[in-house]
């Protein structure tokens, strides 16, 4: 899993002007907190992507799609988009689609209260699938709170900072900072500070599959990438293609891949 959280504050201009582009092996899950995009997708959906609905796109074997702050939108632009690896034995079989949870349940902790995104947490319960056991939640602490999260002893887990500032266990991570930490635990502290603070807790069960990841692709081998590539730019040409039809109603060019590097693709390891 891999995360961006982007905030983003421009009155009068756009904040995201995304053309068409593809991705493969992986589902897009899009979190806002503020602001507004429209979604554009080779499967066919068209939808507005708002704070506190949770928007998973499946690639399967290979999807496209665009993304668009429209100049009605509110112009301070705030959200996070996480990319997970579908397990190798759905990748390639799951049917390309867009989906929208906008009635997701609400966690109640002593100093907290969160929306469970994915998963469950504290015995609460999101109605969102996943392909491998996975969790996350968005939570919002009281000024100067310490919170006991309960947590899956078997599951990794990151704490992403969104707003304000806080303590992870031992850690303190800045804003839009990951504090990673592993297996074994059943509970997390979380300490804000006096403003308060926000932060999305992800984590799920340790994937092992090696992944090799370029660009928007993500597969299991240097040549399964650069096949992909292939067909994304001969898709381009074609305006469309069985693996990355066209994105209907979007006005303007898809983006062409960058050049491949001159070297050959490795898998990503879980440590460095």
């Amino acid at each position: 899993m891999t995360a961006r959280v982007d905030p983003y504050d421009g009155p009068g201009e756009r904040g995201m002007l995304v053309p068409p582009h593809p991705h493969t092996s992986l589902q897009t899950v899009s979190w806002l907190f503020a602001g507004e995009i429209e979604h554009r997708d080779s499967a066919g959906s068209h939808a507005m992507v708002r704070p506190g609905e949770l928007n998973i796109m499946t690639s399967g074997p290979g999807i496209a799609h665009s993304e668009v702050t429209l100049p009605s939108a509110p112009p301070l632009l705030h959200g996070a988009q996480l990319w997970v690896a579908l397990p190798d034995a759905e990748r390639n079989t799951v049917t390309p689609a867009f989906s929208a949870y906008a009635d997701l349940p609400v966690l109640d902790l002593d100093g907290a209260r969160g929306t469970v995104m994915v998963g469950t947490v504290g015995g609460v319960t999101s109605p969102a699938p996943a392909y491998t056991p996975l969790v996350g939640a968005d939570l919002l602490l009281e000024p100067g709170r310490t919170v006991t999260v309960p947590l899956t002893p078997e599951f990794e887990y990151a704490v992403l900072v969104v707003d304000g500032s806080l303590r992870v266990g031992d850690l303190t991570p800045a804003f839009g900072e990951m504090a990673y930490f592993g297996t074994g635990r059943d509970a997390i502290e979380l300490a804000a500070s006096s403003g308060g603070a926000r932060c999305l807790l992800l984590g799920g069960e340790p994937f092992d599959e090696q992944l090799v990841m370029w660009w928007n692709f993500i597969g299991r081998s240097h040549e399964e990438v650069v096949a992909a590539r292939t067909e994304w730019m001969a898709s381009i040409e074609a305006g469309g293609s069985d693996r990355f039809p066209a994105v209907a109603g979007y006005v303007g060019d898809p983006l062409p891949a960058p050049p491949l590097p001159g070297t050959r693709l490795k898998p990503r390891p879980r440590a460095r």
